[in-house]
């Protein structure tokens, strides 16, 4: 389908950038992107965030998912009808019993990467190689995530089994790459001090889960650390919940006043003690990697936002002001309260998580500004971690 925008390319330091085809409106869907590869975060999947094993919908009704994230079984949720999961539709895999939403999502799964990745009756082998890398990236990597070593492993899965292997080496290529210390900076970043020697650990364990002699510079030290720095910097957080979904649809309900107000308490009430109880881990979370959206410049004024309304992997980037024929497409990596802070504490968030220093119209506005940040900011300077980019990322 023709899409709105197009990458191109800007200059050896900024890369690519995408930009308008045609003039866009506030409001409008600039595309709709499907990703090239995705996989839900490991932690995720393993407090029971239930979800497909490809496209990432939520498999739990919405009913039940308020029920977990309460720790309370016996809540009912008005408007049941409201909810879209569709149980009946639901499959697993035959031999590994992993699930999916649908015939479609299992078949496209098997044909691009799940041969390779089935662990059939080894599912719960703790010393089956898959399960060995699986458990050495849950120790290395808690929550908040922001990144899975499954996104890789898919990558060099889906490589595997095709029939064109070129061609999907280089689809992967494609994403941005960086120079040998920004790599190690982002992979420092993922995996904390000891980067050095988890990378080795984790290499390791890849190579013997995943080797593939068309792949062989994947697995050298270099080639290892430029995947997870590609993984690092290009992954889109995905966010997907039967809750959220079955909310939109019960706003969209033409009520009587007196039944809108409460079911509009009911609902504020819900958050409030779901808060209590989970904290902010709502969704379902993953990441992917999208050709398009990848090539998004940030800025700290976005005029577009990225989104997952379909409770699955397809991202949908909206205009948030009118775009004009030519104009640069551009997202925030920063959630609404960073973008509110000094030029100063959103440059440090910015150079810490993405290696860059932004020259957004902002921040050229306030480049006179004292390189400070006022008292509350300090207080707040610990917090804005991955949680706050991660929610970001991931809102539904």
């Amino acid at each position: 389908a023709g899409t709105a925008a197009e990458a191109r390319f800007i200059s050896n330091a900024k890369g690519k950038g995408l930009f308008a085809t045609k003039n866009i409106r506030k409001g409008e869907t600039v595309f709709v992107e499907r990703p090239v590869v995705s996989s839900q975060f490991l932690w995720n999947a393993l407090y029971n965030y239930r979800a497909c094993d490809h496209c990432l919908r939520a498999l739990e009704t919405a009913e039940e998912n308020a029920q977990r994230l309460l720790g309370k079984s016996s809540l009912v949720l008005p408007h049941p009808e409201q909810c879209s999961i569709r149980k009946d539709l639901h499959q697993q895999c035959p031999r590994c019993q992993v699930m999916y939403c649908s015939a479609e999502c299992r078949q496209a799964a098997l044909e691009q990467y799940h041969q390779v990745l089935c662990l059939g009756p080894s599912r719960d082998d703790p010393t089956h190689p898959l399960n060995k890398l699986q458990e050495a990236w849950r120790n290395m990597h808690y929550p908040p995530e922001t990144s899975s070593v499954m996104l890789m492993a898919r990558m060099v899965a889906t490589v595997k089994q095709a029939k064109d292997k070129e061609w999907w080496i280089k689809a992967f290529s494609q994403f941005c790459s960086k120079t040998a210390n920004e790599e190690e900076e982002i992979v420092h970043k993922l995996l904390g001090d000891k980067f050095k020697g988890q990378l080795e650990l984790l290499r390791l364990l890849f190579t013997e889960a995943l080797y593939d002699e068309h792949l062989s510079r994947w697995f050298t030290p270099e080639g290892f650390r430029s995947l997870f720095a590609l993984v690092g910097t290009n992954g889109q957080g995905i966010g997907t919940s039967s809750l959220s979904q079955w909310v939109h649809a019960c706003d969209a309900l033409d009520l009587p006043l007196l039944q809108r107000e409460e079911l509009d308490a009911f609902i504020d009430q819900l958050y409030k003690d779901i808060e209590k109880e989970s904290g902010e881990f709502l969704n379902c979370e993953g990441s992917g990697l999208y050709v398009l959206q990848s090539c998004c410049n940030h800025s700290c004024i976005p005029n577009a936002e990225t989104s997952f309304p379909e409770n699955n992997f397809l991202l949908h980037l909206t205009a948030l002001e009118d775009i004009e024929a030519g104009e640069e497409i551009c997202i925030s990596y920063l959630d609404c309260c960073q973008r509110e802070r000094s030029r100063h504490s959103r440059s440090k968030i910015l150079r810490e998580n993405y290696l860059f220093t932004c020259s957004c119209p902002k921040c050229l506005a306030q480049a006179d500004d004292a390189d400070v940040t006022s008292d509350e900011e300090e207080e707040g300077e610990g917090e804005t971690d991955d949680a706050e980019l991660e929610d970001e990322m991931t809102d539904v």
